[in-house]
C-alpha cells in the first residue's frame, strides 16, 4: 500500500530509500512517484514524499552477489 513520508532536514533520495525500504537501490521509485521534486538534492524538513510500493518482481533486477536467495558454499 502506497503511503506518504515526511522528510528530515538533509534527507537525501538514497536515504530516504534506505530508510524507507531497506536499501538505496530503491530510489528511482521514490523519484519516479514524485517527479516534480527531482531538483532536490538535500531535503528540508516537512516536505511531503509519496512512497510508492516496490514491485515484487523489483529484486529480479539483483547481481547475483547481492541476491540474499542463493546459497553458500
Amino acid at each position: 500500500m502506497a503511503s506518504t513520508y515526511m522528510t528530515s532536514q538533509g534527507d537525501t533520495w538514497d536515504l530516504m530509500a534506505y530508510d524507507l525500504y531497506g536499501d538505496e537501490r530503491y530510489m528511482h521509485y521514490l523519484i519516479e512517484a514524485n517527479w516534480p521534486l527531482l531538483d532536490i538534492l538535500v531535503f528540508p524538513s516537512g516536505m511531503m514524499v509519496n512512497v510508492p510500493d516496490i514491485p515484487e518482481d523489483a529484486a529480479e533486477d539483483v547481481p547475483f552477489w547481492r541476491n540474499t536467495d542463493t546459497e553458500e558454499s
